[in-house]
């Protein structure tokens, strides 16, 4: 498929999933908060979205915002996080993501990718999770959703798994203003239709443009 035909398809992609989720959300309910959205993002890596949000709630309740979790006892974030998997790792980076925005970056968080990698636990996938939802910057969240359904429908090899490969191939296909509400779309469809291990393939609004189906 020429880069031309891989953009039509994008596009024509974009406006299915707009029809069908007019309002693009993100599943981790940070409040618009910009550093609940990076201890969100970082807590969840191999946990589920909703997991994250119960855990959250007390997470945020005790330590609401960055003062609070870095001056927290890393013991403390632990317990509390102990649901989300990977704690004692995640509670160390949580807090020393605290710290650092505050010592380095006055407390605001920065927009852009080089600065967003200094945080601990920080990878691509989260900082773009941020240039998005909180800048409003173009950005492709390369996560399983993106990675597995990107493709399926066939704007690259399904054995491609590499997110930083998948976030540079995506980024040349799906128009600046769209990739940001596209990613989070690409969620909500591939929990509600396309799965992982049961894609709903009859009676997919997709199904046209999917080479998966249409092989």
């Amino acid at each position: 498929m020429t880069q031309a035909k891989k953009r039509a398809l994008a596009a024509a992609v974009v406006g299915t999933l707009k029809s069908i989720y007019p309002e693009a959300t993100c599943a981790l309910e940070f409040g618009g908060d910009p550093f609940k959205l990076l201890v969100m993002g970082r807590l969840s890596a191999q946990c589920t979205d909703a997991r994250v949000n119960i855990v959250c709630r007390e997470l945020f309740a005790r330590f609401p915002d960055a003062p609070a979790l870095a001056a927290a006892s890393v013991s403390e974030v632990e317990e509390i996080i102990r649901p989300c998997g990977l704690y004692r790792t995640k509670a160390k980076n949580i807090v020393d993501a605290a710290n650092l925005l505050l010592d380095k970056f006055g407390g605001v968080l920065p927009s852009d990718m080089d600065s967003l990698l200094t945080f601990p636990g920080v990878g691509r996938k989260i900082a773009n999770l941020l240039r998005g939802d909180i800048f409003g910057l173009p950005a492709i969240v390369a996560d399983t959703h993106c990675i597995r359904l990107c493709g399926r429908l066939g704007f690259y090899r399904e054995s491609e798994k590499d997110p930083t490969r998948v976030e540079r191939i995506m980024t040349e296909l799906v128009a600046p203003e769209e990739q940001n509400d596209f990613c989070h779309r690409l969620v909500q469809f591939g929990r509600d239709v396309c799965t992982a291990r049961a894609p709903r393939c009859e009676g997919c609004p997709l199904a046209t443009l999917c080479s998966h189906n249409n092989r």
